[in-house]
C-alpha cells in the first residue's frame, strides 16, 4: 500500500506491518509487488522528479533508482511475469518500459492524442498488449518485445479497451462497444447509445478452439504420447511460452454472453474471466466472474474491487470499505478476516511535506498545462520566487495561499488549489421553513412570505404549503414544540438540528397565543432550491404578461445535469410559443452546451401533418421557429461563457447583459497529494474555428447590448436586463413572424398521374 507518500506492506493476517520507506518530505507512490515477492517497485520524487525506485520488500537493503533524467510526470507501473522489466506510462504520451538489471528504457509506442494507455503484459513476458487512440476511436495493439514490432488487432469500428492475456496464454481478453441499442428519448424523437460494452476475448493461436465452440462428447482412447527416444512425455510440463498467429487475428473474436453494459479490471484466469461491471441502470460497482467450461457467469460481490496476485491464486479484494486477501473465488465472496491497516503510521515533518506538495504542484502544472510556454512566464522562476516563502509557512492555509499565489502568474482561469488535511466539523442543519420572517412588536414572529413550491417534488417542497397546513402570509407564529416565540431573541435557535424532523407550530391570524392552532410540519435544510424556483417562475409570468403569452422563457443555472434538467423541463413545454428568451446569467458552467445549441439550431426541412390536423407538425421536432435572445452576465461562466459564444456564432439571436466571466481553458481532473489535497490544472483550451487565435479566456463573450443591472433595483424586483430582452424580441417578433407552413391542397391521383 502507499499512504501519506509513503509505502507499506502489511500482513495478510498476522505479522508486521513495515513502512519502508519513511520520508516526509518525498512523494513515493503506486507500490507493486514483483512477481517472485522479492522487491517492490514504486514511483519517487526523491530526486525532485518522478522516477521509478525498487527496493527488496523486507526494507533490508537501500532503494535502486532505475530510471534517470525524468522530466515529467510518471503513471502506472506494471512489472514483467519474469521480473526483469517495468512497464509504464508517462504524461509526455509515451509507453515504455525499463529493464530492471540495465536500467535500459525502451519506448514500445507514443500518441499525439492522449497519454492514457491500458496495458498488459504476456505470461511469457514477450508480449505487450495496449489500446491507442487514433483519431478518436481506441484500438487494440500487440507488441512484440523481443522485435519491436507493434500489430493492431482490433479495427476502428469500435472502441475497444481494457486488455489482458488469460494466465495460461491462449486468449487476450478485453471490452469492446459493439453492442447497439438505442434509448429512445420521451421528450423527442431523439437517441442516445448507453451500455455498450462487452468483454470479449480473441483465441491467439490458430490452433486454439474457441470456449463457446460445439461440443460433442465422444470418448476418445487415450494417446500414450513419447518423446523422440521413446519416453513418456511429461503432461505437468506446462511451457509458458505464448504462441500469436497474427494473421487473421481480427476473424477469431468472440463475445462473453453477457449482458451489454460497462466493463473493466479484467482479469483473466485459466477458464475464469472475472471482472467488475458498472450498468447505468444503477447499482453501483459490481465484481462478476464468467466461467468458460461451465458457461455461466456469477456475482462475486457488489460495491467490490480486486486484484489479483501474479501467481493467480489469492485475490486482494476491498469491500465496505475494508480490505483482505483470499484465495480466488470461484462464488460469492464474503470477507470474514480482513487487512489490519490500524498499524499504518506515519511520523509526519510538516515543514518537509510542505515543501515537497510546493515542489509537486510546481510539478503538476508544468506538465499538465494546456500551453507549453506557459503563457510566456517564466515558470521556473516563479517556482523560486515563491519558494522564498516557504520558511514562513506555519499552516496548510498559508501553503494552499502560497501555491494559489503562483498559480495566479499564469492568468488563467480553471486552476484551482484544494486544501489538504483540515480539520472538517460537523455540520449541523438549522430547520428552515421556506418563509421571510419579521419580529413583531408583540414579540411574535409575523409570516411576511411564503416560498411558493412544487410538493410533489421532495427538492422543491415548501413546509408551509404543504397539504393540511394552511398558512397564509400574514399569519404569526407564536410558539414552537411548546416555546412561545415571544420569549426568543432568534427564532431560528429553536430550529436547530431539526431539519427533517417533524415540528409543531402554533400559528394564528393575529399576534396572540388565544385562538392560536397547531400545525405539524417538517422544515427543511435549505432554501436556495425554493428561492431559485420562485424567481424563474416570476420572470416566466413577467415575460408572458409583458408578451400577452407569445414569448417563452427559460433558464439554465449551469452546464450540467441540473442545467439540463431545467432546459428539458421549460423548453419543450413552451414549443408552442412564437419566441425564446434563453437566461444564462449566473451559469456556473459544465459541458453540455453543445447539446442545447443543436436544439435551437433546428431549422425546418417539412411540415407533416395526420387526419383531421387542421395545422402540421415541423420537422425535425423539437424545435421553436421564432426568434431568440439570450441573457448573460459576468456570471456566466465556462461553459456558460461558451454558450453564448456558441449562439452568437451560429447567429440565433442577440446577447444581452454584460460581458461573461471569461474563463474556458478547462481541465479533466486532478492529481492527488500527499496530504489529500490537489491542484487542479488547466490542461485544454478552445479557439476559433478558423484557427485565428484562442478565444474567451480572460476576455469573456461581449453582448450584442450592454445592460447593467443595479442592484437597488434587484432588490425591489426591477430586472433591467429581462426587460430589454422582451423589448427587443417584441420588436423581432414585428418584423418576423414564423409560421407553419400552411397545408397545401390534397393530391389529386384521380387521372393517374404520379403526383
Amino acid at each position: 500500500f502507499s499512504a501519506r507518500g509513503d509505502i507499506f506492506t502489511l500482513p495478510a493476517k498476522h505479522g508486521i506491518t513495515r513502512n519502508l520507506t519513511e520520508t516526509s518530505g518525498v512523494h513515493e507512490r503506486d507500490a507493486y509487488w514483483s512477481p517472485d515477492g522479492k522487491h517492490i517497485a514504486y514511483i519517487s520524487d526523491q530526486t525532485g522528479e518522478f522516477e521509478i525506485w525498487m527496493q527488496n520488500q523486507d526494507g533490508s537493503d537501500k532503494p535502486v533508482q532505475l530510471t534517470k533524467g525524468s522530466k515529467t510526470f510518471i503513471f502506472d507501473i506494471l512489472w514483467s511475469p519474469d521480473n526483469k522489466k517495468i512497464l509504464f506510462n508517462t504524461k509526455e504520451q509515451k509507453l515504455k518500459y525499463v529493464e530492471v538489471e540495465s536500467g535500459k528504457i525502451v519506448v514500445v509506442d507514443k500518441s499525439d492524442q492522449a497519454p492514457w494507455f491500458s496495458y498488459n503484459w504476456s505470461p511469457d513476458s514477450k508480449w505487450i498488449v495496449y489500446t491507442k487512440s487514433e483519431k478518436g476511436m481506441t484500438k487494440i495493439r500487440l507488441y512484440n518485445a523481443e522485435t519491436g514490432k507493434s500489430y493492431v488487432i482490433t479495427d476502428g469500428w469500435y472502441n475497444s479497451n481494457n486488455p489482458v492475456f488469460s494466465s495460461d496464454g491462449k486468449y487476450l481478453v478485453f471490452t469492446s462497444a459493439r453492442t447497439f441499442s438505442p434509448t429512445y428519448s420521451r421528450t423527442e424523437w431523439n437517441h442516445a447509445y448507453v451500455d455498450m460494452n462487452k468483454v470479449y476475448l480473441v483465441t491467439l493461436a490458430k490452433s486454439t478452439p474457441s470456449p463457446f465452440a460445439p461440443e460433442n462428447d465422444v470418448v476418445k482412447p487415450e494417446e500414450d504420447k513419447k518423446d523422440k527416444n521413446g519416453n513418456k512425455k511429461d503432461k505437468k510440463k506446462d511451457s509458458k511460452e505464448v504462441k500469436i498467429d497474427i494473421d487473421g487475428i481480427k476473424e477469431r473474436i468472440v463475445a462473453l454472453p453477457v449482458e451489454a453494459s460497462n466493463y473493466f479490471n479484467l482479469y483473466g484466469g485459466k477458464d475464469k474471466i472475472y471482472y467488475i461491471e458498472r450498468s447505468s441502470k444503477g447499482g453501483g460497482m459490481t465484481a462478476k466472474i464468467y466461467d468458460l467450461k461451465k458457461k455461466e457467469e456469477k456475482e462475486l460481490g457488489k460495491n467490490t474491487r480486486f486484484t489479483v496476485s501474479a501467481n493467480g491464486k489469492k485475490m486482494l479484494v476491498f469491500q465496505n470499505k475494508k480490505y483482505a486477501v483470499i484465495p480466488l473465488p470461484s462464488g460469492k465472496v464474503t470477507l470474514k478476516e480482513t487487512i489490519d491497516v490500524s498499524n499504518m503510521k506515519v511520523l509526519v515533518n510538516l515543514k518537509e511535506e510542505w515543501k515537497q506538495i510546493f515542489d509537486e504542484s510546481w510539478r503538476h502544472m508544468r506538465d499538465f498545462f494546456y500551453a507549453p510556454n506557459m503563457h510566456g512566464v517564466d515558470w521556473k522562476a516563479m517556482h523560486n520566487k515563491y519558494a522564498e516563502m516557504l520558511p514562513w509557512v506555519n499552516h496548510r492555509n498559508d501553503l494552499t495561499y502560497l501555491l494559489g499565489e503562483m498559480v495566479a502568474e499564469l492568468n488563467v482561469g480553471h486552476a484551482y488549489v484544494n486544501n489538504g488535511e483540515r480539520p472538517k466539523p460537523e455540520r449541523i442543519n438549522t430547520g428552515l421553513l421556506g418563509a421571510k420572517l419579521s419580529k413583531h412588536e408583540s414579540g411574535y414572529y409575523r409570516i411576511d412570505h411564503i416560498l411558493n413550491g412544487a410538493n410533489w417534488s421532495d427538492n422543491l417542497r415548501s413546509p408551509l404549503r404543504e397539504i393540511g397546513v394552511n398558512v397564509e402570509e400574514g399569519d404569526y407564529i407564536v410558539a414552537i414544540d411548546g416555546k412561545p416565540t415571544s420569549q426568543m431573541d432568534n427564532i431560528f435557535r429553536s430550529l436547530v438540528s431539526k431539519a427533517g424532523d417533524q415540528v409543531i407550530l402554533e400559528v394564528n391570524n393575529k399576534p396572540e397565543k388565544k385562538g392560536s392552532r397547531e400545525v405539524l410540519i417538517k422544515p427543511i435544510r435549505n432554501e436556495s432550491n425554493l428561492y431559485y424556483y420562485n424567481w424563474v417562475q416570476s420572470n416566466i409570468r413577467k415575460v408572458s404578461k409583458a408578451t400577452e403569452n407569445k414569448v417563452g422563457y427559460l433558464h439554465v443555472p449551469d452546464m450540467g445535469v441540473t442545467g439540463l434538467n431545467e432546459f428539458v423541463k421549460y423548453y419543450y413545454p413552451q414549443l408552442q410559443k412564437e419566441a425564446l428568451i434563453i437566461d444564462v446569467r449566473g451559469n456556473g458552467g459544465g459541458n453540455v452546451s453543445p447539446m442545447l445549441i443543436e436544439r435551437l439550431m433546428r431549422d425546418i426541412t417539412y411540415a407533416t401533418m395526420r387526419t383531421g390536423q387542421k395545422t402540421g407538425d415541423v420537422n425535425p421536432v423539437g424545435q421553436l421557429l421564432g426568434p431568440k435572445v439570450c441573457l448573460l452576465d459576468k456570471y456566466s461562466a465556462s461553459d456558460g461563457d461558451l454558450f453564448p459564444y456558441r449562439f452568437k456564432y451560429k447567429q440565433l439571436g442577440k446577447l444581452i447583459g454584460t460581458r461573461s466571466w471569461g474563463g474556458v481553458v478547462g481541465y479533466s481532473g486532478s492529481i492527488p497529494c500527499i496530504d489529500g489535497g490537489s491542484l487542479v490544472t488547466p490542461s485544454y483550451g478552445p479557439y476559433a474555428a478558423d484557427g485565428s487565435g484562442w478565444i474567451i479566456e480572460g476576455i469573456g463573450v461581449e453582448p450584442d447590448i450592454v445592460i447593467e443591472n443595479d442592484p437597488a433595483d434587484e432588490y425591489k424586483g426591477i430586472d433591467a436586463q429581462l426587460s430589454k430582452a422582451i423589448e427587443v424580441i417584441l420588436k423581432e417578433l414585428e418584423e418576423y413572424n414564423p409560421e407553419v407552413p400552411p397545408i397545401p391542397p390534397f393530391p389529386d391521383k384521380s387521372g393517374g398521374e404520379g403526383r
